[in-house]
């Protein structure tokens, strides 16, 4: 048996739009194991129970790349991502299932050429690479080939993650982005990725509340989330560092100074009176990524 733990990540974090990302301690575990024949899925709903898989067909994949033959498979899902929330939970089954596979084929891929699958796959790196490689990454796709960094985030820093009771499909979030955008808010992003990328290394918190801003994405996705505008302003009002869509939302991420524990006692009261339930939950980085192992 192989049990495969990977992390939750959120992704496009604040302007850096399909390239930056970050692994975070919420975790969904898989246990794979080969059987005579067949499939087996447990622990998930029963529309997923087939060969459609998302974890299943990333075992192909990273079976049919090494030539390996399998007889049959049994799949458990432990699920503590929730799904179509933007927080990684499509990342975290394709990742799963290539290092489940890797892991039963004798593990020949390393870390980088399961990054290159998990891309392939996935479409773009932002959130398969944190959750490979663990931390905050910088990662491109180009030319079939995934060219990353990670970032080293200076201490002092957590996460509150806003998730709401309802989904936001990836294809429903992707259909209202614009076939082209504005070069002043191409240069506005730029310039905004820099600075993040230097406060968060330099511990220069005081200007992520700026260097958060984006224009590629949030704007189109956020008139799909009810009430967002008015959560951003509650956070940035109750001492938040930064906040910005999760990946495609909707959950909403908010960046913390690690000594601030006030800003839970006040969000709590203030989100009772929003038409949905949102509930929030604190986090810190994963610096491991995903782990494979044989008991």
């Amino acid at each position: 048996m192989i049990e495969v733990v990977v992390p939750a990540t959120s992704a496009n974090f604040g302007p850096g739009f399909d390239t930056l990302g970050v692994s975070l301690n919420l975790y969904n575990r898989f246990y794979i194991e080969e059987i005579e024949k067949g499939l087996v899925i447990e622990g998930c709903a029963e529309e997923y129970k087939n060969e459609d898989n998302l974890v299943y067909t990333s075992m192909k994949r990273c079976f049919k790349k090494l030539g390996y033959k399998e007889e049959g498979i049994r799949i458990i899902i432990e699920s503590d991502i929730p799904s179509s929330r933007g927080l990684g939970s499509s990342a975290a089954c394709i990742v799963g299932g290539i290092l489940g596979a890797n892991s039963i084929a004798g593990n020949k891929l390393n870390k980088d050429e399961m990054l290159k699958l998990a891309t392939e796959i996935e479409g773009h790196p932002d959130n398969v690479a944190p959750a490979i490689l663990g931390g905050m990454t910088a990662a491109i796709y180009e030319d079939n080939n995934v060219y990353y960094d990670k970032i080293k985030i200076k201490e002092g820093i957590k996460f509150c993650a806003l998730i709401p009771n309802f989904k936001l499909s990836t294809e429903k979030s992707r259909e209202v982005l614009p076939k082209e955008v504005a070069y002043k808010d191409a240069v506005f992003n730029v310039g905004r990725v820099s600075l993040m990328i230097t406060s968060l290394i330099n511990g220069n918190y005081d200007l992520l509340k700026i260097a958060c801003k984006d224009k590629l994405h949030e704007p189109y996705r956020s008139r799909l989330i009810e009430d967002y505008d008015k959560i951003i302003d509650l956070c940035n009002d109750s001492g938040a560092l930064g906040v910005f869509l999760s990946g495609a939302g909707p959950t909403i991420m908010i960046l913390l100074e690690e000594k601030n524990t006030q800003f839970y006692k006040n969000i709590k009261g203030l989100l009772k009176n929003l038409k949905k339930v949102w509930k929030f939950k604190e986090l810190h980085m994963d610096l491991k990524g995903a782990i494979a192992k044989e008991y």
